[in-house]
């Protein structure tokens, strides 16, 4: 595997794994510990279509709820630049899921970057069938354009659609902006608010999750240079980026407004690390200590916390592991067991200790 960002596998399907790799190819190997390359194979490549340099790239593949009957998978990725353009399309398997067809792209969102980093991509269905997505700032540093806090770009935010209605998509009713002209380009020159937002104020959502027992949306926001944190993101929520960092003033340093703004369940300094990689809560069987803990952790230290899923803001997090991993990305199987992804090519099981 070269640079994976992220891996799952298919709805009601634990035979299989899928990788998705930055340069734009989604592999598929078999459920197997024992697998090799030999069982490696080529599910999707788009890397003709894909801008593969720094952040940008292929960077968010989700599979249709109904994948084994529909054999839809939609995939977030950039393409030209620099800056580049963030596109999130659907694909269609033309051979009973055994692989995807590239020249069956459907574009259904496309949104201008303002710089090279900071892309977000992730996509994922929330148990309510709709398609979320999340969206870096912009890039450079500082959110230079006030992107996550202007409703009236994509930039910034968690999306929402409904993918199953009229073409490109509908916006579900129950998003904080329902009724507005939708966004498709990824803003609005009339100054209302992008209906396709569920929740904003966001840096840069490096991987998110659902628990799957809960329903509840965790989402890890990279910091700037000071705070990385953890977010239970709800409709409508502000997480304040980048009035605030974290739970701290950023613009103005001192004294920024508050009023509205979400705190994060947890956050940790440059002490502990750099980079934030959100993770999930641990609804598995095999580690029975790690019930109910959202496991995350941070790609530049390989470092990896827990805090309770009850825990509200302000919660510390307490480290169980600290690895030499550079962590792009968690993964949970159809069991609830986790995984992690080394961006340097390798996969691990987190499993009990000895």
């Amino acid at each position: 595997m070269s640079a994976p960002v992220a891996m799952l596998q298919a709805p009601g399907d634990s035979t299989r794994w899928f990788v998705v790799e930055q340069q734009g190819i989604v592999r598929v190997f078999p459920n197997n510990a024992n697998a090799t390359d030999n069982d490696v194979d080529v599910f999707v490549d788009i890397s003709g279509m894909v801008t593969f340099a720094g952040e940008a790239g292929l960077l968010g593949t989700a599979f249709h709820p109904d994948f084994a009957n529909n054999g839809e998978v939609f995939l977030s990725y950039v393409t030209g630049g620099p800056p580049g353009t963030s596109v999130v399309s659907r694909f269609t398997s033309n051979d009973g899921g055994q692989t995807l067809d590239p020249t069956t792209e459907q574009i259904i969102l496309t949104i201008p970057q303002d710089f090279g980093n900071h892309n977000g991509g992730q996509l994922a269905f929330g148990p309510d069938g709709f398609l979320y997505a999340g969206w870096g700032d912009g890039g450079s540093g500082g959110d230079p354009n006030d992107r996550a806090e202007d409703t009236t770009n994509l930039l910034g935010s968690m999306t929402r659609i409904d993918v199953d209605g009229t073409a490109p998509y509908e916006v579900p009713a129950t998003n904080p902006f329902a009724g507005n002209a939708m966004c498709p380009q990824g803003f609005t020159t009339t100054m209302t608010d992008c209906p396709e937002i569920y929740a904003w104020g966001l840096r840069n959502p490096w991987r998110w999750s659902f628990d799957s027992l809960t329903g509840e949306l965790w989402v890890g926001d990279v910091g700037q240079s000071s705070w990385e944190e953890i977010d239970r993101v709800t409709a409508g929520g502000n997480y304040g980026w980048d009035i605030r960092e974290g739970a701290h003033c950023f613009e103005p340093p001192q004294g920024c407004a508050t009023a509205g703004l979400i705190d994060p369940i947890t956050e940790y300094d440059r002490n502990a690390g750099v980079s934030v990689t959100g993770g999930y809560v641990y609804r598995g069987n095999a580690i029975p200590g790690l019930q109910g803990q959202y496991v995350y952790g941070d790609f530049g230290t390989g470092r990896i916390w827990i805090v309770p899923a009850t825990s509200q803001q302000g919660a510390v997090g307490t480290e169980i592991l600290d690895t030499s991993i550079s962590i792009s990305s968690f993964a949970e199987d159809d069991a609830g067991e986790l995984y992690v992804i080394d961006y340097g090519g390798a996969v691990h099981q987190l499993v009990p200790p000895p």
